[in-house]
């Protein structure tokens, strides 16, 4: 799933349960993707753990002047996203506004009801001090518009002091960058890994998980028997982002201003998927509808061997299948061992009153011990490297294996989103991604189709 599709409807995974500590996630909702967006896929919202007022006031300091022209108000407001207020970022809402002797208004909202917040207060003038966004490029569009501050000057004098830019996961930022310029900040970093049945493995003689496209050809046609398949794949053209980059090819190339390139590339992409299902019969053909969880629902029921999939299917999985034994795999390898990115990041309105204030909480909720702090509470995983290196993450069943993948990880819209287009961009690509994965169509006029679109959207 893009980083679009999956910031809207991602799950955290369960806090980790090592020897180093004993931490407890919180209980998922009814609700499902594409019906209560955020981090959290069914709104999971991890439970207070027991977190010292120290490991959360670290970048903190004495009140910076505020440059923005609003230093006599004592409001802040800051717009979050409704699944993500945590424990560890409540905390340190609570030092931030006793350092400065300021009061948040902390508003929460599901993406898209901030999305259409934001377009309001742009219009109006009246915009919040600090957002968090979706991570799929936000800060880029509203940079393209004038309506994102730049953050240059801000990083020229504390960067080195908070590891930023060299601290972050590289290909985490092509989504912060304008005409040269930051805009953003990621916050919260995922993606998609290979979950596989380890008790299907072990009945198949199978030893270890696939590593190549041709491994896993091999390994689902070994699996698929009966009322079982090898692999479930999902009707969500989020998900077709994985397999186009582990064969090299660029969503969006700035510079000619195409999309899906190299062409041929992409078509193979493409119908390897479709070959899995029509050709290989190797996964049954997923359903066009709202519900994403077909494939997560065939795997906890044991007729699906291997899935693409990420954290937020971590704790949906524990509470339908807890004694169900798998394992995660790294991203498979074609032309490259990649995958996709998601998560979350931050930006600072151009008319934010508050600008200092705002970097100032930036620095505290990016610092490596926040970023433990919402790890230990809610298994949600971090951008930054030395965050993925610790020994406590990398020793988690769960936590370490997406820790591991990030390194693979790359951009998937690669900055598409200063076009202004990406939303009906990805109208596009759901109906050329659909009319060969759910409907048996030619893979090579799905991307031809979508192509066709895309130029006359952007031009390239």
């Amino acid at each position: 799933m893009s980083e679009r599709h999956r910031a809207e409807h991602a799950t955290a995974a369960p806090a980790p349960t090592g020897p180093e500590h004993s931490w407890h996630a919180g209980s998922p909702d009814s609700a499902g993707p594409g019906r209560a967006p955020g981090w959290t896929r069914r709104g999971v919202l991890g439970s207070a753990a027991a977190l010292g007022a120290g490991a959360l006031t670290a970048c903190g300091g004495n009140a910076p002047s505020d440059r923005g022209g609003g230093s006599g108000d004592k409001t802040f407001t800051l717009y979050w996203n409704a699944g993500h207020g945590y424990a560890a970022y409540t905390k340190l809402i609570e030092k931030f506004e006793s350092d400065h002797g300021i009061t948040v208004n902390w508003q929460k909202f599901q993406w898209p009801d901030l999305q259409t917040k934001l377009a309001a207060d742009m219009q109006s003038g009246q915009v919040a001090d600090l957002v968090e966004d979706d991570g799929s490029g936000w800060p880029l569009s509203y940079a393209a518009t004038g309506d994102a501050y730049p953050l240059d000057e801000f990083i020229a004098a504390d960067g080195e002091k908070i590891g930023y830019p060299n601290d972050w996961q590289a290909n985490a930022l092509r989504n912060s960058r304008y005409q040269g310029k930051t805009y953003g900040i990621p916050l919260h970093l995922t993606c998609n890994l290979l979950f596989y049945n380890k008790t299907m493995f072990a009945a198949a003689g199978i030893e270890a998980p696939p590593s190549t496209w041709d491994e896993f050809l091999a390994v689902a046609r070994k699996l698929t028997r009966g009322d079982q398949y090898g692999v479930a794949l999902n009707s969500d053209p989020g998900y077709l982002s994985p397999w186009m980059l582990q064969n090299g090819v660029q969503y969006w190339d700035p510079s000619t201003r195409k999309v899906m390139t190299p062409v041929p590339k992409a078509i193979e992409a493409m119908r390897f998927q479709h070959d899995l299902i029509y050709r290989y019969k190797v996964s049954p053909a997923p359903s066009a509808t709202a519900d994403y969880e077909g494939p997560e629902k065939l795997f906890v029921a044991k007729r699906a061997a291997m899935m693409i999939s990420g954290p937020w299917d971590f704790v949906p999985i524990k509470k339908t299948a807890p004694d169900l034994d798998y394992g995660l795999a790294l991203p498979l390898k074609r032309d490259a061992r990649a995958t996709n990115f998601a998560g979350s990041g931050v930006f600072i309105p151009a008319k934010a009153r508050h600008k200092d204030l705002a970097w100032d909480l930036i620095k505290r909720l990016t610092s490596l011990s926040v970023e433990n702090a919402v790890t230990r509470e809610t298994g949600v995983t971090m951008p930054r490297k030395t965050w993925a290196k610790q020994s406590w993450v990398q020793q988690d069943k769960q936590v370490g294996a997406v820790a591991r993948a990030l390194a693979y990880g790359t951009s998937w819209p690669n900055g598409i989103d200063a076009t202004g287009k990406a939303p009906q961009l990805d109208d596009a690509l759901r109906s050329a991604y659909q009319s060969t994965i759910v409907k048996n169509g030619d893979p090579a006029a799905a991307v031809r189709n979508f192509r066709a679109a895309a130029a006359k959207l952007v031009g390239g």
